[in-house]
């Protein structure tokens, strides 16, 4: 298996953090800005570039293209929105993976208390009418795919472990090329999933503050999977944005 893992294009929330340093006005499951629809166009076309036979190790910089094979998604909006231009690029089908989401699922700070409270996902019945091309995990039903308080950062990192044992059983012993489009925080614990708890010290709160992965808005990050050896052969890359529309 060669796996992409892709954060979204800019959203509003990233774009309000860059304007003012806060959190303040924050949307618990925010759409892309304009200039997020931009870089994800961006990153659409240059996920589908026409294939082209290049010397191996070239191919592992991918310059003779992608080919993806599977295209999952989270089931947050800027993530959906990101990868849906993927989706009708490549023609692949867009398959929504709901463990995939950001640190902490949907959240709001309540402007009464302060408290920082879950806040319910759109249900099937949404999706189905909004995005009618995304394919729903079947344990997504009425009561809609968030319905619990926020996720706590001891929950960040176990999470992760389990994707990772689900991408290894999906297609880990595969020729298959899996894009993954999520979310900056969540790529920190995925990384900490894959690297082994044995051989480097527990990170304070899941890598939050002790180590970060920087990773920009829509950057590419490819991993292979062969025969029981895991490799990282590129992290952040943004060679398909123009240096102005590049944020995160």
């Amino acid at each position: 298996m060669i796996l992409y893992v892709i954060r979204h294009a800019q959203s509003a929330n990233n774009a309000l953090w860059a304007a003012t340093g806060t959190n303040d006005g924050r949307n618990a499951d925010p759409p892309l800005t304009d200039l997020g629809h931009q870089q994800a166009q961006h990153l659409a076309r240059y996920l589908a570039a026409p294939v082209e036979e290049v010397y191996s190790h070239a191919d592992r910089h991918d310059r003779g293209g992608f080919s993806l094979t599977h295209l999952y998604t989270s089931l947050m909006i800027r993530s959906i929105a990101t990868a849906g231009y993927v989706a009708a690029a490549t023609g692949l089908p867009l398959r929504a993976w709901t463990e995939i989401h950001e640190r902490g699922g949907l959240h709001q700070m309540e402007p009464d208390t302060g408290a920082d409270v879950g806040v319910a996902g759109p249900n099937r019945a949404w999706f189905a009418a909004e995005y009618p091309h995304l394919i729903l995990p079947d344990a997504v039903g009425d009561a809609g795919w968030w319905n619990r308080d926020r996720e706590t950062e001891e929950e960040f990192l176990p999470r992760a472990r389990v994707v990772w044992r689900q991408l290894l059983e999906r297609h880990g012993d595969t020729n298959d090329r899996v894009a993954v489009v999520s979310h900056g925080g969540f790529f920190q614990s995925l990384l900490w999933a894959l690297l082994s708890a044995d051989a480097l010290p527990p990170p304070a709160h899941m890598g939050v503050r002790a180590l970060w992965f920087g990773v920009s808005n829509t950057a590419i990050s490819r991993f292979e999977f062969h025969d029981g050896i895991a490799a990282i052969r590129y992290l952040n890359r943004v060679d398909h944005l123009p240096t102005e529309l590049i944020t995160g």
